[in-house]
Parts: C-alpha cells; sequence; structure tokens
C-alpha cells in the first residue's frame, strides 16, 4: 500500500497518489461503526489526538465478520508468507480467530493461538491455547502504539520454538513513538519492521484518513481534516514506509 506522505519544508502534506480503494473503503466501513470518530481525544503517549480509532467497537457477528474479511484481503494481496496465525491477549485473540475463520472460508486454512495474561494453573495449564506454535508466526492486532503487545508476542513465539514473522493491523497511525515521554524519530511501525525485524501490513493508514477526509470535505469533514492534517504534521514520521 503506498503511502502519499511526502517532506516540504519540514512538514508531512497528503500527495496526491492515488487512493487504495480497499483503504478507503475500510476508512468508511469504521467510520459507518463508529469504531473511528472525530473530536478530541486523549492518547496514551498524553497527545490530543483529533480522531480515534476504537476496534472494541466492532461488537457485533456482522461487524467482526467484515473485519476479518478486511484483514485477509489485505493479508492476502500482501504477498506476506505464514503458517499461522497468533492472536495477542486482549484484543487479538477475538481479531485472530475471526481472520483464521475468514481465511478459511476463502480456502486458506491455517492454525490459530492465543495467549493467556496469567498462566493457568488447571486443566491443560499453562498460559497458551489453541493450536502448537510453529514455523512462521502471523501476529494479529488492531493498532500498534507503542509495539508492547508485538515484543510480548515475539518472546512467547521464541519461547515455543517458533519464529514471528509478520503482523497485520487495522490502522497504522503513521506518528512517532514516545520514548520516556519524549518524541522519538520512528513509529512503532517502523520500529517493529527496522529493529524486530518483521513484516508489517496495516489494512488502512493516517494517509488513507487524510485522503477520505478530504474526499468528503464537502460532507462536513473539512475542519477534522484541517485537524487531522495539523496532527500529522506536528507527530507523523518522515519515513513513506510508514
Amino acid at each position: 500500500m503506498s503511502d502519499a506522505v511526502g517532506e516540504n519544508a519540514g512538514e508531512l502534506q497528503v500527495g496526491g497518489a492515488a487512493p487504495d480503494p480497499l483503504a478507503q473503503e475500510f476508512v468508511q466501513f469504521a467510520v459507518d461503526c463508529g469504531v473511528l470518530r472525530f473530536g478530541e481525544f486523549k492518547t496514551k503517549a498524553g497527545r490530543l489526538s483529533p480522531y480515534f480509532f476504537n476496534a472494541g467497537l466492532f461488537d457485533d457477528g456482522a461487524k467482526l465478520g467484515r473485519l476479518a474479511q478486511f484483514y485477509a484481503r489485505r493479508l492476502l494481496g500482501s504477498g506476506i508468507t505464514f503458517d499461522m496465525v497468533f492472536g495477542p491477549a486482549y484484543k487479538g485473540i477475538p481479531l485472530g480467530a475471526a481472520l483464521s475463520v475468514e481465511l478459511a472460508r476463502v480456502g486458506r486454512n491455517v492454525p490459530f493461538a492465543y495467549n493467556r495474561k496469567e498462566a493457568k494453573d488447571h486443566g491443560e495449564g499453562g498460559t497458551l491455547v489453541g493450536a502448537p506454535i510453529k514455523g512462521r508466526v502471523l501476529i494479529v492486532d488492531d493498532v500498534m502504539s507503542a509495539g508492547t503487545a508485538v515484543r510480548e508476542s515475539i518472546a512467547v513465539i521464541r519461547a515455543a520454538g517458533a519464529t514471528a514473522h509478520a503482523v497485520v493491523i487495522a490502522l497504522d497511525r503513521q506518528e512517532k513513538a514516545t520514548d520516556n515521554g519524549a518524541d522519538s524519530d520512528y513509529s512503532a511501525v517502523q520500529y517493529v519492521r527496522r529493529q524486530l525485524g518483521l513484516q508489517v501490513c496495516s489494512i488502512a493508514k493516517l494517509s488513507d484518513l487524510l485522503q477520505y477526509l478530504q474526499q468528503h470535505s464537502s460532507s462536513g469533514l473539512s475542519s477534522d481534516h484541517q485537524r487531522v492534517l495539523a496532527y500529522r504534521q506536528r507527530y507523523g514520521v518522515q519515513d513513506g514506509q510508514s
């Protein structure tokens, strides 16, 4: 998926690249579901964001099923290879399960596993549930703010003797991560790619959201577009790969 953000006088701007149809369809879906909202929201990093993406609001079977379709379409078109799906606790569990069901529906049946936050001391015990973790493992999550869930997942996967190979997320915020309260020069996605060596693909990126807002500015979203663009220029990463 191409990032339409370029550098001009130290600021990030949305360029003229053709919109990604799948990303635009997903953004519209997220807006319709109330998952993607505009206003003023405080992020984990303490920033005041003009938009908020809450994947927990994909809260019924129809929404979750369609979300899984978006994940599968993006993933199968990415060229990423994998042997099984891993859903990190907690949000990654239903996402990974739904994706596995959708992949099987389209003819790509793969094993699925997830972890518990706390070890179980009865029954089968342990922290892992589902298929044995082996081969090249795909991690599924909603967004990536600091890469913490991915690092924890990598540790679990490696302890099982498998390889953490790639990550698929719903939305790449394309903004600087924080390190001890200070802005970094890279995003969480860039960190996972460069430092941890995993492939990452997303259904949509912030640049796709900006294109959506620009295209719908006549529908009352012009002010939201300006606020999101200003946020991007302040906190956005300078690399077209995230």
